[in-house]
């Protein structure tokens, strides 16, 4: 009988821990471990958990997620295997880039892989809809983008979470970080291709979790006058094949779209509406945000480089 694969998730009384913690209750060949609760800043314990388990997962905000990675480092060759969920390692050097679709060759990176970086929520949408018209050569790297997402509250953790649902103090909808310096943003240029700057306006609204990312194009600033049928088909080609991506044909015709449709999903779904006639585009992604925009994702990467998958 194969023995079972060990995983501790560091920080998994947070949202996406315990996400994270529901989906490997269900998946075969996975047994979690976890620490006393009163021992989870202790670091000799923690070294001691990192050293029995095959994989850990960190939930846990940036500046602590580095503190651990250094811990585990310290076991030498004892060290797990790391799934990181917080933003500190998403463009480090020697980290690999956890979006399995990325390109044909990230899913085989992420099983041979020692620190995998869980992407961001935002960027997972945007990425999607972006690196298969900047490979396919319709839009360039230097092209100006915005990038406007709304995402449940689930997603702003634990303080907006309990303005939500416990104080009821929190606003109905509101855009943030208008300072447009979003910690996403290098994530998002480092796995696009984009060498100019995009614009990036999140929002939160009063919803719990759920995420549409949207990108706005003009179809005549683009090489070729591309049509909104070639995008969908670049986009479309990209994804061939994948389990959990897909492009959504003929989006055009549709009129609405709402961000909850895929909670509780590890699904990732792609859209191009538009008008061709005014030579306008709108790209959409839409997730969950704690699906494939957080635990869901880090559960595939947990699967790839345990060779469960």
């Amino acid at each position: 009988m194969t023995k079972a694969k060990t995983v501790f998730i560091d920080g998994e009384a947070g949202t996406t821990g315990l996400q994270i913690a529901d989906r490997l209750a269900g998946l075969p060949g996975v047994t979690v471990k976890s620490i006393d609760p009163k021992l989870r800043k202790d670091a000799a314990a923690r070294a001691a958990m990192m050293r029995d388990v095959d994989a850990v997962v960190l939930c846990l905000p940036d500046d602590a997620a580095k503190e651990a990675v250094a811990l585990a480092a310290s076991l030498g060759d004892a060290a797990p295997k790391i799934v990181d969920a917080s933003t500190a390692h998403r463009v480090a050097k020697d980290w690999v880039y956890g979006f399995a679709e990325l390109d044909a060759k990230q899913t085989d990176a992420i099983r041979k892989a020692s620190h995998v970086a869980n992407p961001g929520c935002y960027p997972t949408g945007a990425i999607a809809l972006l690196r298969p018209l900047i490979d396919a050569g319709i839009v360039p790297k230097d092209f100006p983008i915005t990038v406007n997402a709304v995402s449940g509250y689930s997603g702003g953790g634990k303080s907006m979470i309990e303005s939500y649902e416990v104080s009821k103090t929190a606003p109905a909808f509101e855009l943030y970080a208008l300072g447009l310096e979003h910690k996403h943003v290098p994530e998002l240029m480092a796995y696009t291709g984009l060498t100019r700057r995009p614009i990036f306006v999140p929002s939160v609204g009063n919803f719990k979790q759920g995420m549409l990312v949207s990108i706005p194009l003009h179809l005549d600033m683009l090489p070729g006058k591309p049509s909104l049928k070639d995008l969908e088909a670049a986009i479309a080609k990209h994804f061939a094949g994948s389990e959990r991506v897909h492009v959504v044909a003929n989006a055009a015709a549709m009129s609405r779209l709402e961000p909850e449709a895929l909670n509780d999903t590890d699904k990732l779904e792609l859209y191009v509406f538009g008008n061709d006639a005014k030579r306008h585009a709108l790209l959409v992604a839409r997730l969950d945000n704690l699906g494939k925009g957080a635990a869901g994702a880090a559960v595939q990467n947990l699967r790839l480089m345990l060779g469960l998958a």
